[in-house]
């Protein structure tokens, strides 16, 4: 893609919560030494926030909406890459997709939406290849800890093997933090659609849906409360595992299998020890907190002050076919669903911009698209760790 055209990066529904938290990082970071601007429907809404999060007064302001497709084609065509935040993406974002396939532009999302992605990529893919527009979903907490977990993990197996694990187990130990409105609403027009086609629950429930075309073994079950052999605790179901587990697999055969084609990766959050930590995963996996009149919803989130004080430590036990184990501990140092968010999709974008000028254009994940130079960046500047943990 040439550079001539005006932006490096255009953050699309800059004006709703998390488009601001994502324009006000680019504030903090001097714009990442990019050219960038924010877009949405409302210009005035634009101006106002350019003013209250400080952004220079000549940070320019795209109006575009999703209901017109001819503003959508020229914020795309002004852009290298653009940076959405506008959902539910299968509501919002596909008309996004394919101008973006079409023209040539690189784009990052925050999908949790595997059955839209799944749509998107059949669509599209062909395309994309064609003009070079690296499209990257899943640029947030679903599913880039998770994601760039596992790479992190199999690479010190590697090292210290000299072969990957056939095997991954990923433990949400601690998360403090508000799921966000858009996982919620973006999780609930999942089950919607699920529920008005049957034929898609097929899909859904196929963990290598998004593998183009590649089935592997069956997976370790993650829906059901038990006590874990190997950490000594009460594991429930995680909530993300139905989005994040199929992007790990699309991860694996995008790179050409690197973890094996026998590869098993599960995804539990850690409820504690003994007789309390059994009571405390039950009442987790009785609820689902994103639905309901509890549920985030679009365009609100929590407070700076709650923002900041969140984090998420995710331990990752691999194993070899030897019986060899290796565990690595990703951490961040905001909540998950807004602060590490904002910052994990906007150096994602500058990613994809700035540091893989050969990656050719499709569909990726963030591991085969971005793997250790987006791990690189957010330990520099977004508040993450990828580390070893001691196994003695």
């Amino acid at each position: 893609m040439s550079d001539t055209r005006e932006f490096d990066i255009v953050i699309y529904g800059a004006s709703g919560f998390t488009g601001r938290l994502v324009a006000e990082y680019m504030v903090a970071q001097k714009g990442l030494g990019l050219r960038w601007a924010m877009a949405g429907r409302n210009l005035d809404k634009l101006a106002q926030m350019r003013d209250e999060i400080g952004a220079p007064g000549d940070t320019p302001l795209v109006v575009a909406d999703a209901a017109d497709p001819a503003s959508i084609d020229a914020m795309v065509g002004s852009a290298r890459c653009v940076c959405t935040l506008v959902g539910p993406y299968q509501f919002y974002g596909s008309g996004l997709v394919a101008s973006c396939a079409k023209l040539g532009t690189h784009y990052v999302d925050l999908s949790g939406e595997p059955l839209w992605m799944y749509d998107m990529i059949n669509r599209h893919e062909q395309e994309a290849v064609a003009s070079g527009a690296r499209i990257v979903h899943s640029c947030g907490f679903d599913s880039v800890p998770f994601d760039l977990g596992v790479l992190h993990l199999q690479d010190a197996a590697r090292e210290r093997f000299g072969k990957p694990c056939h095997q991954v187990h990923a433990r949400v130990r601690a998360m403090k933090g508000a799921f966000s409105g858009g996982t919620a609403s973006s999780l609930n027009a999942t089950e919607d659609a699920i529920s008005e086609n049957r034929d898609l629950r097929a899909v859904m429930n196929d963990p290598f849906c998004l593998a183009g075309g590649f089935h592997g073994p069956e997976q370790p079950a993650g829906d059901r409360v038990y006590e874990d052999a190997m950490i000594g605790q009460w594991v429930t179901p995680f909530i993300m595992a139905v989005i994040n587990t199929k992007n790990i697999h699309r991860s694996n055969a995008l790179m050409g299998h690197p973890y094996g084609t026998d590869f098993r990766y599960d995804e539990m959050m850690v409820a504690g020890p003994g007789d309390k930590g059994k009571a405390t995963a039950e009442a987790i996996a009785s609820i689902n907190p994103l639905r309901g009149d509890h549920a985030p919803k679009p365009g609100e989130g929590p407070s700076k002050e709650v923002r900041e004080a969140g984090f998420f430590n995710i331990l990752f036990i691999g194993t070899t076919d030897d019986g060899e184990e290796i565990r690595t501990v990703v951490t961040g140092n905001m909540d998950p669903g807004y602060g590490s968010t904002a910052k994990m999709i906007a150096e994602s974008a500058a990613c994809l911009v700035q540091d893989c000028p050969d990656l050719p254009g499709g569909f990726y994940t963030p591991a085969p698209a971005m793997g250790e130079r987006l791990m690189q960046r957010l330990v520099d500047r977004a508040g993450f760790t990828f580390g070893m943990e001691d196994t003695a």
